[in-house]
């Protein structure tokens, strides 16, 4: 199957002496979650930015959902980012607007003119599809609700809804659960993994909590120091391989 998502050779340095990526390759593919483990400064959430060009690589290839997202400039650019849509740790939702408002705005990239003013006058098909989207995630009844009223983990399935509402191909979703408590992280993490193997999304997700990485992900890549250090399924990685991303060292045994 042809990667929704391709990286080869990816680079990144922020001074001339800190390389943070290393010539990185990774696939995501329709209908996969790929978990993406790494310490904090390993690079794994500049593996995120730089496949949609938030920050510039300095050299490699991004293929995005089929087409090089590095020759794309402009509106063409613009056009290729909204293949992929970004959630966050911090989750940015329009505090005082409705949880369906707030999913209704992951469409604005293709509303033109005075109807992109208002959900109120939206086209049919876009508050059709923020419905489906928030019935998706399983808030259909916190449609009318403020953002800054909802849990933490409801916030994070209505960021996910929005991404859907986009119609994205793919969704990076940037460390989602690290703010969230233990119950809330499964079930946003659960939300990812039934979206990409039932709706044939390709979903990369930053964690930094190995056994969610082992429960809901396909695919695991451990980076270290800006390079891949093994992709294998969750099943083939041993306690040592998930240390050694953490801690720099691996068993003698």
């Amino acid at each position: 199957m042809v990667p929704a998502l391709s990286v080869r050779g990816l680079r990144k340095s922020f001074t001339r002496d800190l390389p943070i990526l290393k010539g990185v390759d990774l696939d995501v593919r329709p209908g996969e979650l790929v978990a993406i483990l790494g310490a904090n400064g390993s690079g794994k959430s500049t593996i995120l930015r730089c496949a949609t060009r938030m920050i510039e690589p300095d050299s490699g290839t991004v293929t995005l959902a089929g087409r090089d997202i590095m020759a794309a400039k402009g509106s063409a650019l613009r056009d290729l980012r909204r293949s992929a849509a970004m959630v966050f740790q911090q989750i940015h939702l329009v505090r005082r607007r409705t949880a369906f408002e707030n999913v209704c705005y992951g469409a604005l990239g293709r509303i033109n003119g005075w109807r992109s003013l208002s959900y109120r006058v939206f086209p049919h098909d876009v508050t059709e599809t923020a419905w489906r989207s928030l019935e998706r995630v399983g808030l259909a009844d916190k449609a009318w609700q403020r953002a800054d009223t909802l849990s933490g983990g409801q916030a994070q399935r209505v960021a996910i809804a929005r991404a859907l509402c986009q119609q994205a191909e793919v969704i990076l979703a940037d460390e989602p659960v690290s703010a969230l408590d233990p119950r809330a992280a499964n079930t946003v993490l659960a939300l990812l993994a039934d979206i990409a193997r039932s709706d044939g999304l390709a979903v990369a997700c930053v964690l930094h909590q190995p056994d969610l990485a082992k429960a809901y992900g396909d695919r695991i890549i451990g980076v270290a120091a800006g390079e891949v250090v093994f992709e294998r399924t969750p099943a083939t990685i041993g306690d040592d391989e998930i240390a050694y991303l953490y801690h720099g060292e691996l068993d003698d045994d």
